[in-house]
């Protein structure tokens, strides 16, 4: 079969498309034959070295597809079901073996592409809204990156639970998106300063809570952005990590909450997977929740995927075709 492997961290020239062994179903595992990769930042960090972990491997971290295979043990999944899964590294490849925890079916309604794109993204927003600050009708949030994958499903979800939205983007278009996925009002990053306008915008009440993927660039006018007893979430870090700081900054700053969640301790069970899954798949089908593929891709041209990812120059999901 064929994979994209990494033999030394670096940028997007070193996902190289090669020759691989075929896979087998260990114990508690099936074999997915994948048909679409979806493309997540955590992709990146694991290819330029940002999360250690040892070379050479097959990035990727969420597929769909259709079972091949069935290892001992494995009672819920069989072969032949279409089902999608995250958080298993080494998606970049025309198949996968995969503990069957993880792996839960899609709905006849919904292909391969978008189970693809749906996944990480969509729990990552689910648990953002659900568990790491339970959002209800009142709350005011501020998203950034909100034309982005994440952004755009953590709006939508975010306003089907009564939350009042202010979202940063780059551009004129990318604002476009936002307000289209129900986003209030819509701050260019690149034209004003988002933490004076958000104070603007809530009478200088500022938000009770910032959901934060970019990091490093963002930090200190987000925690501006907070009311007292604020929380901040800091989910991801496009722009760098964050810089050690005292945390008597946060004390300053209004009692302030941060905090750093990752999908792994929120999908940490299979029923927590399947009930996060179960709600994504029900409101894509009834239409309350809209999936942008803003691009796909060969396998073979990860790279060049990559590079638009980082760019920039895509809103929602990139998705990988084998």
């Amino acid at each position: 079969m064929k994979a994209i492997r990494v033999h030394e961290h670096g940028g997007p020239e070193v996902l190289r498309y090669e020759d691989a062994p075929e896979v087998e179903a260990g114990a508690n595992q099936v074999v997915v034959g994948i048909e679409a990769i979806g493309v997540n930042f955590i992709d990146v960090y694991h290819r330029n070295g940002l999360y250690k972990i040892p070379t050479p491997f097959t990035p990727g971290s969420e597929a769909a597809g259709t079972v091949r295979a069935v290892g001992e043990g494995v009672t819920e999944i069989r072969e032949g079901d279409r089902v999608a899964y995250a958080m298993e590294r080494g998606a970049y490849a025309d198949a996968q073996a995969v503990a069957a925890w993880r792996v839960v079916r899609l709905p006849d309604s919904m292909d391969a592409v978008s189970g693809a794109a749906i996944m990480l993204q969509g729990m990552t927003a689910h648990y953002l809204c659900y568990s790491t600050f339970a959002l209800r009708e009142g709350h005011r949030i501020l998203v950034h990156a909100a034309a982005g994958g994440v952004g755009l499903l953590l709006v939508q979800i975010a306003r089907r639970l009564g939350a009042t939205v202010y979202g940063t983007v780059s551009t004129a278009e990318k604002a476009r998106l936002a307000r289209e996925a129900g986003a209030d009002e819509v701050i260019l990053y690149t034209e004003q300063d988002f933490a004076s306008e958000v104070r603007r915008l809530t009478g200088g009440k500022g938000v009770d809570v910032v959901y934060d993927s970019v990091g490093q660039a963002t930090f200190e006018g987000s925690l501006d952005s907070l009311s007292p007893r604020g929380y901040m979430v800091s989910f991801g870090q496009s722009s760098g990590p964050i810089a050690p700081f005292s945390p008597g900054l946060l004390a300053a700053k209004g009692s302030l909450f941060l905090t750093r969640p990752t999908l792994v301790d929120y999908a940490a069970t299979r029923q927590e997977t399947v009930r996060r899954a179960t709600d994504l798949f029900a409101w894509h089908a009834s239409g309350d929740l809209k999936l942008r593929i803003g691009a796909t891709f060969p396998l073979a041209d990860s790279a060049e995927a990559h590079r638009q990812l980082e760019g920039r120059k895509t809103t929602g999901k990139i998705v990988l075709l084998p």
